[in-house]
């Protein structure tokens, strides 16, 4: 317990901080996108770069070198998170994920319904349905971070299993809805690597590089196979040594601190200056209520905060479970807003979902839009339900 209460307080410190990074990018990518410099962001983007030994090759845009290979580095900090937390942290036993468990999977439900239902009929955008089901794990820690020490423990540890719970639901999701052309003797090669590399960890091995050369193995493998590359970040976590020798820290928890400044100061926001440039000349408001962006905003602003809050409350209600201890409804509220900031992870299943420039806009478009309501309307909750809880006890000290 004492490892995860630090291991968020370090989140909260990196993510305050690195959520302005990340908001500075976002914009920095709306700037030139909408500037005279928008031919330059496009061929930056564009820019063609290959490896290759022999007959091997990987030949992609600057673009998808950030979202398929960057990101499958941030993959591999969730699988070491969700890793530790099964094992020691607030995911180890039911009676610790039970609440949090079926909040993200209300989370997960509700905003997809929600996406079907408003674009219902409209073939073209029913594949971005799992687009509002993500959430920003940065930002919306980051927002919680605004409040200090105000916040209690509890609340935050409920944040975090939610966000981790929900990103676990997004590997699942990105590995059965967003695989074409699937090679069988690709991701053979992928599930032999990986094989291995929990050989070597039952076999004792704590060095750090045989694990980075399997792991990039199975990242070219599965980039080959059809299914997303970023899985494989994912999955070659799962191997990493969470036991040590000698009083030394594990492998597993050695890499997640060294990783998080990357990801909060580099990854996210590399990927938000790429993936955030909206088009917005001649933008309308009844654009924003065409089916695609509008069942993204609406999934992510409405749906989040009905189906984490609803699962939260049915569970609690119907005594399956108890709320955090020092935690009241209104902070359940105000999480369950946040858990709307997609940012990051919506728009990057909007890149699997979909590969036109202009449905891309539309997608970023409703991301922006779904992600800032959650967040203001987050904050704002919460920031109210805590100076509630402050005015009894300074009309006591008065």
């Amino acid at each position: 317990m004492q490892y995860t209460i630090r291991t968020i307080q370090s989140f909260l410190k990196l993510e305050a901080s690195g959520g302005i990074v990340l908001i500075f990018a976002m914009l920095v990518a709306l700037a030139l996108a909408n500037s005279g410099l928008a031919p330059f962001y496009d061929s930056f983007l564009a820019t063609n770069l290959r490896i290759g030994a022999g007959s091997f090759e990987i030949s992609k845009p600057a673009l998808l070198w950030i979202n398929d290979g960057l990101m499958a580095i941030f993959f591999f900090l969730v699988g070491l998170e969700i890793k530790r937390e099964v094992l020691s942290g607030e995911l180890s036993s039911l009676d610790k994920a039970l609440l949090p468990l079926l909040a993200a999977i209300g989370g997960m439900a509700v905003p997809a319904l929600v996406f079907f239902w408003i674009n219902w009929g409209n073939t073209e955008s029913l594949s971005g349905w799992a687009i509002p089901a993500a959430t920003d794990i940065a930002f919306a820690l980051g927002v919680l971070a605004l409040f200090g020490s105000r916040v209690p423990v509890a609340l935050k540890v409920f944040l975090l299993a939610v966000a981790i719970i929900d990103d676990l639901g997004a590997i699942i999701i990105i590995a059965m809805f967003y695989t074409s052309d699937l090679s069988i003797n690709a991701l053979t090669l992928s599930m032999m690597g990986f094989v291995l590399a929990v050989i070597l960890n039952r076999l004792g091995v704590r060095a750090l590089a045989p694990y980075l050369l399997i792991g990039i193995f199975m990242w070219a493998c599965v980039l080959k196979s059809g299914v997303h590359a970023t899985l494989a970040g994912a999955l070659i976590a799962l191997a990493i040594p969470s036991k040590s020798e000698n009083d030394e820290k594990p492998l597993l928890h050695k890499l997640e601190h060294s990783l998080h400044p990357w990801a909060a100061f580099l990854i996210l926001p590399v990927f938000a200056f790429a993936n955030a440039g909206v088009r917005l000349e001649g933008v309308q408001f009844s654009d924003l209520l065409a089916p695609l962006p509008l069942g993204i905003a609406a999934g992510l602003f409405i749906g989040k905060q009905i189906g984490v809050f609803g699962a939260t409350w049915l569970a609690v209600k119907s005594g399956i479970t108890k709320l955090p201890q020092g935690v009241g409804w209104a902070q359940i509220y105000g999480v369950a807003c946040l858990t709307g900031i997609g940012f990051t992870m919506s728009l990057f299943i909007g890149s699997l979902a979909f590969s036109s420039d202009e449905l891309m806009n539309q997608v970023r478009i409703g991301v922006l839009l779904g992600s800032a309501l959650s967040a203001v309307t987050g904050f704002t909750i919460l920031h109210l339900s805590m100076k509630r809880q402050e005015m009894p006890s300074q009309a006591q000290t008065a």
